[in-house]
Parts: structure tokens; sequence; C-alpha cells
């Protein structure tokens, strides 16, 4: 898919002063009455985590949660094999607090995870009463969920010391054409919501499909005559980083009418932090590694039903 087909000048400024206040700028009709957000239904944490031997492991976390399947499943790098898979949905394995080893290229993985009473909001991903953590080779490699103390006192590993970044972070989102999520674009960063919606605009009958991108209840990106710009970038700048805005909406078009409730489409919208790589190709190599620190990508795939 040619997710970077055409290209952009524009750019649009955000800083956390402008998130918070101004909000005589917002656009009224950014969001439409008449559409609920699409649900989520997967999505894919890639984390980096580094042992105090230095060496670098990827792990890759994916929620789902469907009519038939709700839980997580671990993967190690580019391995393909499925470490660890939970279905809390399945009939014959309804275990939801427990733990369980495996071992992907050399290397012995340890979960521990309890989701007996995990709370979840729309999507696939629990926001709270949760844990999940992982030793690799005996060391603590990435935990997460908000009920990690009852865990600690009962397994002694310091967690002091523990190196992961969030990377990379996809979802898969069914329904309409009004998406809503939320990113972190650093480690040091707020946490935005972040609205996606595909509507119309025009005083006569017809109404002209119109791309809306908004942060935080504030529109960044408005993408006008959208059935001729179905694919494009624009650079917006968020807490003090580059992001570039990238979106393809190509079968909104040719497999449905965008703004419609028949047919089906998909539509990609990805949001990638520039590293400072980028454009400064000469930086040395331990400026390199600070850098790449402050990778991240938001990529959302959006199915229209």
């Amino acid at each position: 898919m040619g997710l970077i087909s055409c290209y952009s000048e524009l750019t649009v400024q955000l800083s956390q002063k402008s998130l918070c206040s101004n909000h005589k700028n917002i656009v009224s009709n950014s969001i439409s009455p008449s559409l609920t957000p699409s649900i989520q239904t997967v999505v894919t944490n890639l984390y980096t985590t580094t042992l105090s031997t230095g060496i670098r492991h990827l792990i890759t976390v994916t929620w789902c949660r469907n009519t038939t399947t709700q839980g997580f499943e671990i993967n190690s790098g580019d391995d393909p094999t499925t470490g660890f898979r939970l279905n809390t949905n399945s009939r014959f394995f309804r275990k939801k607090k427990g733990s369980k080893s495996f071992e992907i290229n050399d290397s012995k993985f340890e979960v521990f995870y309890d989701l007996s009473s995990a709370q979840y909001a729309t999507g696939a991903e629990p926001v709270e009463r949760y844990y999940v953590v992982i030793l690799v080779d005996s060391e603590l490699g990435l935990f997460l969920g908000d009920m990690l103390e009852a865990f600690f006192k009962k397994v002694k590993i310091n967690k002091q010391n523990v190196k992961f970044n969030l990377i990379s972070r996809r979802e898969c989102i069914y329904g309409n054409t009004l998406y809503s999520t939320k990113a972190r674009f650093s480690d040091t960063g707020e946490c935005h919501d972040i609205l996606i919606q595909c509507t119309g605009e025009g005083n006569g009958v017809v109404k002209r499909p119109c791309l809306l991108v908004s942060i935080d209840k504030r529109v960044v990106v408005r993408v006008k005559r959208l059935q001729w710009n179905f694919r494009g970038n624009q650079t917006i700048f968020v807490d003090g980083l580059s992001v570039d805005l990238m979106w393809d909406v190509h079968d909104w078009f040719f497999t449905s009418r965008c703004g419609s409730g028949s047919g089906s489409g998909h539509g990609v919208f990805m949001f990638r932090v520039r590293n400072g790589l980028d454009s400064m190709l000469w930086l040395e190599d331990k400026k390199k590694i600070k850098d790449e620190k402050k990778e991240f990508t938001l990529l959302v795939y959006a199915i229209k039903s």
C-alpha cells in the first residue's frame, strides 16, 4: 500500500499550553453527534527492553477483544512463534491468573499475569486492575498494569534498573468513520486524546468528504476534497517533537462511499515521531542511540463496516 504517495508542505504546531487552553479555536463540527466512536478490536504494542548484560530484546504484546476472544499473546522479536496466548473466553481455558515459561531464540521467558479483576473500557486493552510481568533469562524485562505492587511483594525482583520502551503501537478499529484513541509520543510526554473523523462539508445537498484529525479536542489536520486527497502527509509538532501524520483512505472510496452505511472499506493512519536522523545523517553513534529513544509509531487500521 502506498501510504506516503503524496506529500504536503503544511505543518501544524502544538504546544502543551495551546492544547490545554484557547478552546475557542476548537472546530465545533469536529464531532458528529450522530456517530458513536468505533470499537478497538486488536491492539499490538512493540517494546524494546535492554538487560543488564546489554542484550536487547523486542517483545510484542497483542491484546484482542471480540465476540469470541478476549485476552492477549506474547511474541519476541521477528520470531513468528507465539510464546504465550491467553483467551479468557475459551470454554476450555478460563484461567485469568497464573504464569507460564517458554523459550524463544535460546532465551527463557517467564510470564506472570493477573486479569481476574481487569477492567476494560471499550477497547481490547485493559485499563486498570491487572498486571502482566515478563522475565527474560531471570531478569525483569517488561511490566504492565496498575496492580504491580502486589506481585513485587511476592517476587523479590529489582525493578529500578529495568529499561524498556514502547516503540510502536498498532490498532485495529472496526465501525464507522469516527475513530478515537490515545497516544503518548514520548516517555516523558503527556497522554493525548486522538480523534479521526471523515465528515461532510459544504452548504449544498451533496456534502464533500473531509478528513479531520484532532488532538486533545483541537483540530490539527483538515483535509478537504478527500475523494481526491485520499493519500497524503502532514507534519505536526507535539510535546516538542516532530510527528509525521500519513493517511491512506483509498478503500473508503473505491470499496465503499465515505460516510454511507453500506459497503465496507479500510483506512490507514500513521503517526510517526521523527528521531532526528531523518535530516541529520551525519550524527555520531552516541547521538544516534540517544535519538533512537524518541522513536514512536502509532498505526491505526480503521475498518469501515
